[in-house]
């Protein structure tokens, strides 16, 4: 029964993922250990000069064990463990809900770990483990705000770009929805928070937005002068850049900002579970290590941040991250999301 629930849920997910053919490796590196036992082979969106330091830890704390570190998007993942049946032995992404379904759909094995200082939010059927919290932001180039008070709301923000949009045609960069599976997942619950998320999706589509797949392109045309602004961006990573690039300015919206919470989980097709479920502790302690904190700029999770700022609206697990990727909900935001996005 079990293996028939699975096969049902493959043929409902192709109308999603079918048209792609294979997932895509954006990055690939291998850590040799000298004296090596095993070999975990992991699947992430965590670019690697992010995620670096922490297979670096890892393998200080696990010597024995070789890591191969394959960097994808977040689609390509779902697409790698749902369709494509990729032998990983853990998989490690920013889209909640993507991964939500893969252990709905029973492509995650569960883990019961030990003693974890984490609220009970962050794992979720011990088959999703969260270790991060991150918020979508606005990166504002400081030079095209030279004269113009930055926005702090999405109100404010849809005021200035219809004010203004001689300054801003072309300027404005943002997810495509269609190829981002965290764009997707922002963009889902920016429409679930507030209707002015639609009003503000017209009016860069009537400013020729600019279309991305990563946060990281986005920052960098920011930088450049290419965008005046990008919308949602994955805030560790602007952050992590800031210092490198002196003209970026990066806004957590005052009526609300989105936290996501990356998380692992162990694919069904995993062949080193031993080694998966020591990577899972060793995550799990992320937010006891200033030292990684610091050198990844991945912000751990705390009650203290939520609770000093009331702005942000962290993604709760749950069958609710499920809804927008029923078909026929997902063909439906896409169409209005193209309607808006894509005016002729």
């Amino acid at each position: 029964m079990r293996i028939l629930a699975v096969l049902m849920a493959l043929w409902a997910w192709i109308g999603w993922v079918g048209a792609l053919s294979a997932f895509e490796i954006e990055d690939q590196r291998l850590y040799p250990s000298d004296a090596e036992a095993s070999t975990l082979r992991i699947i992430s969106t965590a670019d690697l000069n992010v995620f670096d330091p922490v297979l670096r830890a890892f393998q200080a704390q696990n010597p024995g064990i070789t890591l191969d570190y394959t960097v994808t998007g977040t689609s390509d993942l779902m697409q790698a463990i749902y369709a494509d049946g990729a032998v990983f032995d853990l998989a490690i992404s920013s889209a909640m809900d993507l991964q939500t379904k893969l252990a709905n759909d029973g492509f995650a094995l569960a883990y019961q770990p030990g003693s974890v200082d984490l609220p009970d939010w962050a794992l979720w059927r011990n088959q999703l483990f969260a270790f991060t919290l991150e918020p979508a932001v606005l990166v504002v180039s400081k030079r095209a705000f030279a004269e113009t008070e930055i926005p702090q709301t999405r109100d404010e923000l849809i005021a200035l770009l219809r004010g203004s949009p001689e300054r801003f045609q072309g300027k404005i960069g943002t997810y495509d929805v269609r190829r981002s599976g965290f764009g997707y997942l922002m963009a889902t619950q920016d429409s679930r928070n507030s209707e002015a998320f639609w009003r503000l999706m017209e009016v860069m589509g009537r400013l020729d937005a600019q279309l991305y797949c990563c946060s990281g392109d986005m920052i960098r045309d920011v930088a450049s002068g290419r965008l005046a602004l990008a919308y949602n961006v994955l805030g560790s990573y602007a952050a992590g850049q800031a210092a490198a690039m002196p003209d970026l300015h990066i806004v957590e919206m005052r009526d609300f900002t989105n936290v996501m919470s990356r998380t692992a989980l162990i694919p069904a097709t995993v062949e080193n579970e031993t080694g998966a479920q020591a990577m899972i502790d060793f995550l799990l302690t992320y937010n006891q290590r200033p030292d990684l904190i610091a050198a990844t700029g991945l912000p751990a999770i705390t009650n203290t941040s939520l609770e000093t700022n009331t702005a942000l609206r962290p993604i709760r697990f749950g069958p609710g991250l499920l809804v927008f990727l029923d078909q026929l909900k997902r063909a439906s935001f896409l169409k209005n999301w193209e309607s808006s996005l894509e005016q002729d």
